[in-house]
Order: C-alpha cells, then structure tokens, then sequence
C-alpha cells in the first residue's frame, strides 16, 4: 500500500513541479553570488508567494542570486490607484540610482517609482512606494533589514559599476496559466493578462523585459521575428474564461 500511495503522491505533483521549474531558478553558490556582485541586476516581486527575487547578470543571462521572504504588504492583490488605499503597487517598474534612500526611516529603501507611465494613464495617484527595511509596511514592500541590506547593496553596487536602470517586476503571483485560471473570476484578471508577456518573456530568455506604455496599456518592445513581424508574447489560456481579457501587446 505504501507503494501505491508514493505513486499517487508523485503523480499529484508532477503538474506543480513542472509549472513551477519553468520561471524558478536554484540560487548560484555563495562564491558565484560574491562574484556577481556589480553585475547588472533584475528584481521579480510575487505579492501572492510573498518572495522578491534577486537576478545579477552573468554571461548572456540573468541568473538567481536569492530569494527573499517578504517580511509584510498591505492591500493583498490587484494594482494600487489611489493615494490613501494602502495598496502595493503591481506592474513593471525602473529604478535609478536616485531611487536609492540610505538613510530612509525604514532602514533602507529603494523608491520603485510609482506612480510610472502606465499608473498614470490610469489616473493612479500615491508616492513614496518603496521596498525597504524595517519589516514594516504601508503600501510598500518591507523587508527585514538583513535581507534589505543584500539587496540595496547588489542594487547599489550595479549602479556603481555602470548600470543606469533597474527593472523591477512586480506580479500578483507567479504568472503561469493554472494561476490565471485560478483567479480568472478577479476584477484584476483583465489588468493581469497585460502582465504575463513580461513573466514569460523572462522565463524564456533569462532577460528582463523591455516593457513601454502605448495607448495606456503595457507593451512589450522586442526584436521582430525572421519575418520582420514583432513576436507576440500572449497568454494561451482559456479563450471562453477570459475572452474579455486584453493581453500585453508587443512593439517593435
């Protein structure tokens, strides 16, 4: 019998096994993490995991170099839209050195520029969003100060050597069809499906995505295909469940 349960265990996770190995890395060695220090970095929030990842550039791709809890957010999922709301923000975002505060109140702290371009076609309003110390949060994504001071120092040190932006990428969850489907009733899912382009995109290519505002929606700039058409990254769920839903469109 016991046999028979182990199959049965195995067969149960064999889907979220492969659903998860396609966007999740193994962190590098602490050797490797020591020599991507002043590499280029990318930063992926998950609201629902409560996880920030940190990439850092090494060859052609950008590789893991941790994943941090999430010490406390406010406002559980969907976009913030107004100041007041105590939301955490979603969507795509780019920070530059002057985004640093090192002697924020909450320890440390990277100003990840909300409200950007797509914020406020919506007529979004707030400031001050950050990820920061200090495990405490409203509006923000607060880490505790152990973990904030490897993340502001791999950020910091980028900067220093000559990076110019860092893309932060903040998800609901974990982008991938059964999540979609799983919140496809969600007054956010049309909002969300502008979203996963940008998650599959990396999950694919290992290379953050270079994500505008056209039209006051989000568009993913990436190379045209050997057609001369741009390549389209859309999401392949259920065309009945979200027929209403409008997927992140790709530009040249």
């Amino acid at each position: 019998m016991s046999k028979i349960a182990l199959l049965f265990a195995m067969l149960f996770c064999i889907p979220m096994i492969t659903a998860c190995s396609a966007s999740e890395q193994t962190p590098e060695s602490p050797l490797v993490k020591q020599q991507l220090l002043g590499s280029p970095v990318y930063i992926q929030i998950f609201k629902e995991e409560r996880k920030l990842e940190l990439y850092a550039k090494m060859g052609n791709e950008f590789r893991l170099v941790n994943t941090y809890p999430i010490c406390n957010f406010s406002g559980g999922l969907g976009p913030k839209r107004r100041e007041g709301d105590f939301k955490s923000p979603e969507g795509f975002y780019s920070v530059d050195v002057r985004s640093l505060k090192p002697n924020s109140k909450y320890y440390r702290a990277i100003n990840i520029g909300f409200p950007n371009d797509y914020d406020k076609a919506q007529g979004y309003s707030g400031a001050y969003l950050m990820i920061h110390g200090e495990c405490k949060s409203v509006g923000c994504y607060a880490m505790t100060n152990t973990y904030m001071d490897e993340i502001y120092r791999y950020v910091e040190t980028a900067f220093a050597y000559g990076q110019t932006q860092v893309s932060i990428s903040i998800y609901p969850f974990r982008m991938t069809e059964q999540n979609l489907q799983r919140h496809r009733n969600s007054s956010h899912i049309r909002f969300w499906q502008q979203l996963k382009p940008g998650y599959d995109y990396f999950a694919k290519h290992r290379q953050p995505p270079t994500v505008g505002v056209a039209n006051g929606q989000y568009v993913l700039t990436q190379p045209v295909t050997g057609s001369g058409q741009p390549t389209q990254y859309a999401s392949t769920l259920d065309a009945n469940s979200l027929s209403q839903s409008k997927p992140l469109t790709v530009v040249k």
